[in-house]
């Protein structure tokens, strides 16, 4: 590799050991050779969220310029045209060697635009559209990187994993997300509980979540556990070289779950997060896992309605 693309692979791999510890963590089990490929795929997604969460303190409309010229670079280098960006690069290349699908790229792009002006989502299905490409497709380009004895059947599971680590995270970040003015929990869950947007302030000012913003969070988590449970055959379809690598991940941020359970469902009291020495077990656990050991899916047993 010439010396731009690896400084591209070197900046991707930092902004995914700075960021992204859990599955930084778990990029650490795979071959060397697979693993520059997984930092590439999260630095593009990260340096886009950092447009869109970093940026605050700009007007909308200049936020929205960013990350258009951002994007509109990224699709330049698609095309073939020089790309004079600290990480693009490595992204491109990734892309090439693996013949990623390029309307992956377009819809996480989509997504991530829909940031800057959507705030809230009425239905659970609404918020699935956002997830499609926040979270889903995410799934779908890494499967070409890890490797799978049926690509097609293991490609729901893909973006089901997707799927679950993002509401997983959404369940984690509530306080944060109102911060900045988002709030991804449905509407129409929110009304299910008797919740409203300013209970769920008043519980992060106060720093303790109400009995009904706990029945709400039960039932987020027993909704995550769904698409946990049908990512789960995933892990076993993959090439056996990379199932320590998503089986850990599958279990830490799964761990997520457990820790928010442990503390009945109290996302405002701290932010839910698996000890590092429980990190570190799982990870050493994962590589003497026999490959094709099914996963186990996280979480308490929980009823359909929540609590």
């Amino acid at each position: 590799m010439d010396v731009d693309l690896t400084a591209a692979y070197d900046r991707c791999r930092e902004l995914h050991r700075r960021h992204g510890r859990t599955y930084y963590l778990a990029t650490r089990l795979l071959p060397a050779w697979k693993r520059r490929h997984v930092h590439a795929l999260y630095g593009f997604t990260r340096y886009a969220d950092e447009i869109v969460d970093r940026t605050e303190d700009l007007p909308p409309a200049e936020r929205a310029a960013r990350l258009d010229d951002w994007s509109a670079r990224f699709l330049a280098g698609l095309a073939g045209a020089p790309v004079d960006d600290p990480l693009l690069p490595a992204v491109l290349h990734t892309i090439a060697v693996f013949d990623l699908d390029r309307a992956d790229f377009a819809s996480f792009l989509r997504s991530m635009a829909m940031d800057l002006t959507v705030t809230a989502y009425p239905t659970y299905d609404d918020l699935l559209d956002y997830m499609e490409g926040s979270a889903a497709v995410i799934g779908t380009m890494m499967l070409p990187i890890l490797g799978s004895s049926d690509p097609a059947a293991a490609r729901e599971p893909a973006r089901q994993l997707g799927l679950a680590f993002q509401l997983t995270n959404f369940i984690r970040d509530v306080a944060e997300d109102l911060a900045r003015g988002r709030m991804y929990l449905p509407d129409e869950d929110l009304a299910k509980f008797d919740v409203t947007r300013e209970d769920l302030f008043a519980a992060a000012a106060r720093g303790r979540a109400t009995p009904r913003i706990r029945d709400l969070v039960e039932y987020e988590v027993s909704r995550a556990q769904t698409h946990y449970a049908a990512a789960a055959p995933g892990v076993t379809m993959l090439t056996p070289a990379s199932q320590a690598c998503m089986r850990t991940a599958y279990v830490l941020y799964g761990g997520i779950l457990d820790e928010v359970a442990a503390q009945d469902y109290d996302v405002f009291t701290r932010r839910a997060l698996v000890p590092r020495r429980r990190r570190m077990a799982v990870a050493g656990r994962a590589l003497l896992t026999p490959a094709g050991t099914p996963v186990v899916v996280p979480g308490p047993t929980l009823p359909p309605a929540g609590r």
